[in-house]
């Protein structure tokens, strides 16, 4: 009977002592299922959401845990979602991911969610939210990007969100906001990217976003802004958008008027003094709950509510105890099954590897790690392919399928750049505010071969020249069934662009810009074709103008290098079609059917005449102009004359060389640069 009694006290002291973990495990079970019931109130579409499951054990979609087994990340965009944001989503306190984006959630943003202290991504964007934006964001410190536009959000910017640090992406497009822009953003040093697009601001543009070091974009298009742009917002170049302000006047911006000296000047009067004042008195802050001391590092996130002593010796107690009782220690096995990996230090591949040195970013996001379909795909995941050789260098260069949807808005048709029948190129924002191109390859494209697609892989990844479009990074995703690939973005558009032009076109390329392209495709095309200790010999197979982009320097440089290397043979040879059509294909192609050095050299021949001539279609009268020296008679018209006879009989001569019947007769890629020495590096 003393025994029986002692059992029972020891229960007793089990359900007034909880462990911690088991605690805090069903506090965040209880919130997922009340924001599950919020989100998704017909139940059509959380059904993994099961009130006996475990968060942390994969079956909840969309939900990713720690190392600690606490929720970490939620991301369900595109979704179909018609919920709302429930306050619940506050007891999720080790949340540092929130992506709701791209669904149809209504209401407003709840208050409670500046509990989250140490959430670093909230994507609430492409919604039907209303209401204001609750002052209390402010107080998250933890916040590094704010995605809340395309909703029906009102009233004005809160000047509380001059405190969040740590923010480099704020974005606030397409909602119903009014008031003037808040000086404190001004405070912000950190961000990169500011879209106020599509609302109804006025007033002035403070002079304080001028003064943010790091911003890259600034775009107040269609509001209802005036007085005149500080001037040191011209360092944006295009990063600046202000288009469709009446009011609104500078000098050196192309989409905006000339200022009237007499008319727009700053008017002191539509300045909002309460903004003044954000470093003198400070928002009052949300009421936190006493645990916010607490970090989501800790082995528990929140404070207990008995004294830690009386927990200590409890635990202690019910420890000795349990060894002898079965219950408890089958309790104690499953738990410990079910613990997670840490997904904190994968999640830093998410970003770019060439990320700014300055840009100052926590442990991000630990969103699920990169999905694979093809075996070879499985194998990146642990950096081992079939033959058991170690990628890890692979590593450096993962990316995350929702870092991919988020930088180009869902792969929607406004980012698309070009299509293909097996791929697309969209442009995307990555959370920095740099600009990239991402390819998407359906994974039908891809080879099926584990080792060489993991080679192909490496490859890419491995090139490195001024006249390469550089790889940031790749994703590929089993559930839709594609492979990512994200390069740098050359802001001035492919070659292709400025040729067929109509007289007087803005796109015309001076002679200096030409020669210097030609120059550094030759540098490129040279680059590939040695034989170095990081690379073997490449041989493009598609250089074309489409294939040649420019940075805002004009600096072309060549794509989709190593691609072949990737896809699939029969894709290879289904691209060849259009390069054939164009005139790029080297005639010993049709008797050989093989690609060699010599063919990407007819290739860059062939580029040489559309510059000079500039035509994209190489005619017959083009052709006997050139082996007769008329350069009047095939030099671009659009240059009216303003080009240099000497070098353009240097490049004629190496564009025929280049172009040769017979592979034999043309030059080496190495003799093409050393013939281009003879050309001076800026021509009159």
């Amino acid at each position: 009977m003393n025994s029986l009694h002692f059992l029972l006290s020891l229960f007793l002291l089990v359900v007034a002592f909880p462990n911690p973990h088991m605690v805090y495990g069903n506090a965040e079970l209880r919130a997922l299922m009340d924001l599950k019931s919020s989100l998704d109130p017909e139940g059509k579409l959380l059904s993994s959401w099961t009130n006996d499951g475990d968060p942390c054990s994969g079956s909840f979609e969309g939900v990713v845990c720690n190392e600690h087994h606490k929720v970490a990340n939620i991301s369900l965009p595109g979704r179909g979602l018609i919920g709302q944001v429930s306050s619940a989503v506050a007891e999720l306190r080790c949340l540092s991911g929130l992506y709701l984006h791209y669904n149809f959630l209504s209401g407003e943003i709840p208050r409670e969610i500046s509990n989250l202290n140490e959430l670093v991504d909230l994507y609430l964007n492409m919604n039907n939210l209303s209401g204001t934006i609750p002052s209390e964001i402010g107080n998250m410190a933890s916040l590094q990007v704010l995605q809340l536009g395309y909703n029906q959000l009102v009233g004005n910017i809160p000047k509380e969100m001059g405190s969040l640090k740590q923010l480099n992406a704020l974005a606030l497009q397409n909602n119903k906001l009014t008031g003037q822009i808040p000086l404190s953003l001004g405070n912000l040093e950190k961000l990169r990217r500011l879209n106020l697009s599509f609302n109804n601001f006025n007033g002035i543009i403070p002079a304080t976003l001028a003064d943010i070091p790091h911003l890259a974009v600034l775009d107040i298009q269609n509001n209802s802004l005036s007085g005149t742009v500080p001037s040191a917002l011209k360092r944006l170049g295009e990063g600046f958008q202000g288009a469709n302000n009446p009011g609104l006047c500078g000098v050196g911006f192309s989409s905006l008027r000339a200022c009237n000296k007499d008319k727009d000047l700053y008017d002191d009067n539509q300045i909002d003094a309460s903004n003044v004042s954000i470093n003198n008195n400070p928002p009052k802050h949300f009421p936190e709950p006493a645990n916010i001391e607490q970090h989501c590092n800790h082995t528990h996130c929140s404070k207990s509510r008995f004294p830690q002593a009386v927990i200590a010796a409890s635990v202690v107690t019910i420890s000795i105890t349990f060894i002898g009782i079965g219950f408890f220690t089958f309790v104690r096995c499953r738990r410990r099954k079910q613990r997670v990996r840490n997904t904190s230090d994968s999640s830093e591949s998410q970003l770019s590897p060439e990320q700014p040195k300055d840009f100052n970013r926590r442990s991000p996001s630990p969103l699920v790690n990169i999905e694979y379909s093809y075996k070879a795909w499985d194998a990146l995941a642990d950096g081992q392919n079939a033959s058991g050789s170690s990628h890890e260098h692979l590593n450096n260069f993962r990316f995350n399928v929702d870092e991919v949807q988020s930088a180009t808005q869902h792969l929607s048709e406004a980012n698309l750049l070009s299509k293909s029948k097996f791929s697309a190129v969209y442009k995307g924002v990555l959370r920095d505010g740099s600009l990239v191109a991402i390819r998407s390859i359906n994974v039908t494209c891809c080879k099926t071969e584990e080792a060489e697609f993991v080679k192909g892989l490496s490859l890419l990844t491995s090139l490195r020249h001024e006249n390469i479009v550089k790889m940031r990074g790749f994703c590929c995703s089993r559930s839709r069934g594609e492979c990512f690939l994200i390069y740098d973005y050359a802001t001035k558009g492919n070659l292709s662009q400025y040729l067929d032009l109509e007289d007087e076109s803005d796109h015309v390329l001076e002679w200096s810009n030409r020669v210097s392209i030609i120059k550094g495709i030759a540098k490129g095309i040279g680059y590939l074709h040695s034989n170095e200790e990081t690379k073997p010999t490449i041989v493009h197979q598609n250089i074309s103008v489409e294939n040649i982009v420019l940075d805002n320097k004009f600096n072309p440089m060549i794509m989709d290098s190593g691609l072949p290397k990737l896809l699939a043979d029969d894709v290879v040879f289904s691209a060849l079609k259009v390069s054939a059509a164009m005139g790029y294909l080297a005639p010993e192609y049709i008797t050989t059917g093989r690609f060699t050095e010599k063919s990407d050299i007819y290739a860059f021949g062939v580029i040489v005449l559309q510059l000079l001539s500039g035509k994209t279609i190489i005619g017959g009268s083009i052709k006997i102009a050139l082996e007769s020296f008329k350069f009047d008679d095939f030099v671009d018209i659009n240059l009216k004359g303003m080009y240099s006879k000497s070098e353009a009989t240097i490049l004629s001569k190496l564009a025929m060389l280049c172009t040769h019947e017979v592979p034999d007769q043309r030059p080496t890629m190495m003799e093409v640069v050393q013939e281009m020495t003879m050309v001076p590096a800026h021509s009159a």
